[in-house]
């Protein structure tokens, strides 16, 4: 039972792989995470506990992507993982507003942080599934308005 067009699976299965990866780096290996990730360090010591986390949240963002490739009903758990992308982006939206804002700061965080979420949310949200009338149907509707 699929409601996405043709182009919203690819980048849904994109999207979550992406999630996905970065969850199992989080929980694998979460120095050379904390180390490889571009202004990371900058945000204060390594928690290892902290990472692995977060990399748990990531992977449950992914599962509701993927679920939702499966099974258009699964659209509240697709909605609950970019729930958690867009509060994790206010956060660092929050610290560049009241803390500290640079424009490349901003150009750093877009593709990974800001960008995910609105994806997500949108591939997630709800669409009303349009369905197909069959041939004879539209055959006698067409019948019944011949004068």
């Amino acid at each position: 039972m699929r409601y996405l067009s043709a182009g919203r699976p690819l980048l849904a299965l994109l999207l979550a792989l992406m999630l996905a990866a970065n969850g199992i780096a989080m929980l694998a290996n979460p120095q050379s995470w904390y180390l490889g990730v571009p202004g990371v360090a900058a945000t204060g010591p390594l928690n290892l506990h902290f990472v692995r986390d977060i990399g748990c949240a990531f992977l449950v963002a992914a599962g509701g992507l993927l679920w939702l490739q499966l099974d258009a009903r699964a659209w509240p758990a697709a909605i609950a993982g970019s729930a958690f992308l867009a509060l994790h982006a206010l956060v660092h939206a929050g610290e560049m507003a009241f803390i500290h804002f640079d424009l490349q700061h901003l150009l750093r965080d877009l593709p990974g942080v800001f960008l995910p979420p609105v994806i997500a949310l949108w591939l997630s949200w709800p669409r009303p599934v349009l369905k197909e009338k069959n041939h004879a149907q539209m055959d006698r509707t067409a019948a019944s308005r011949r004068v």
